[in-house]
């Protein structure tokens, strides 16, 4: 199998989205998002900045995909740059770019570069979303890579600044499916994540990166969702729905007036389900 790299650099149309509360409180819900201004409409969660984007991040992939390589496929990693908060009522243009492919012997990498704007043509967020292709190798690399966010090893000996404990509904999957409109069978159809190699249907990996976000928030910025400014993480394991999670955060740093913070997330057996999160809050 191998992928279209010729495609690498191309950009999409724009596609258009408005903002409503109804279904920015439904993402609160699907996400078990306890932040007052996200569970009432007012803001959007931080994370649902990746519902205006499916359409153009999935066209993205499958520009530079075989089809055949899509029943593989996993979510590598994802980091959101927020420049201001998505809120009812606003409309929003997305387009993105595969900017690199990447084969390696475990698999292939796409990565995507993402960009929603508003109606005067700020920027909204910038995301980075690498996908993972298990399993599949053969051709060529081309193009970029997605922006380091590394665990700093210097801060793994110290006492994390915050600990939260999560827990995933036995039907996260289904909920989270119907709030965001990503219905990739392997989080939905037992059978066909068997299939592929899986154990069962997996949780979502942006649902556990919006469980962090709302840890994040919680824990880091004094629940205001505004001071949340970057959310990167790299997808590790697969957690499973009924999975109890914990979410460990370290101080790491200090820069232009946000404070950094290094995190990871693991599951019951202690195996990481996120690796290389890192947050940065607004001071």
């Amino acid at each position: 199998m191998e992928f279209a790299i010729d495609k690498v650099g191309q950009w999409s149309d724009e596609s258009e989205f408005k903002v409503e509360a109804e279904r920015a409180r439904a993402y609160a819900a699907a996400t078990n998002d306890p932040i007052a201004a996200h569970v009432q409409g007012e803001l959007a969660p931080p994370i649902f900045a990746v519902v205006p984007i499916w359409e153009a991040m999935g066209g993205s992939v499958g520009a530079v995909t075989p089809a055949e390589a899509m029943p593989f496929v996993v979510h590598g990693e994802q980091d959101i740059v927020f420049h201001r908060p998505l809120t009812p009522g606003m409309v929003v243009r997305s387009k993105a770019a595969p900017i690199g492919v990447h084969v390696k012997s475990s698999g292939t990498t796409v990565v995507s570069r993402i960009e929603t704007r508003g109606d005067d043509g700020e920027l909204v967020n910038e995301q980075y979303s690498v996908t993972f292709f298990r399993g599949v190798t053969g051709g060529e690399s081309k193009g970029d890579v997605a922006p380091a966010h590394r665990f700093p090893d210097d801060v793994r000996g110290a006492e994390p600044v915050a600990v939260a404990s999560q827990t995933f509904d036995k039907d996260q999957t289904y909920r989270y499916s119907d709030a965001s409109g990503d219905t990739v069978p392997i989080h939905l159809d037992v059978e066909f994540a068997k299939s592929v190699g899986l154990p069962g249907i997996i949780i979502h990996g942006l649902c556990t990166m919006a469980f962090t976000s709302w840890a994040a928030i919680e824990n880091l910025a004094a629940g205001d969702p505004t001071r949340l400014k970057r959310l990167a993480v790299r997808f590790s394991k697969p957690a499973l729905p009924g999975d109890s999670v914990e979410t460990r955060f370290w101080r790491s740093g200090e820069a232009d007036g946000r404070l950094t913070f290094a995190f990871e997330t693991s599951d019951p057996a202690g195996d990481l389900v996120i690796k290389d999160g890192l947050a940065e809050i607004a001071t």
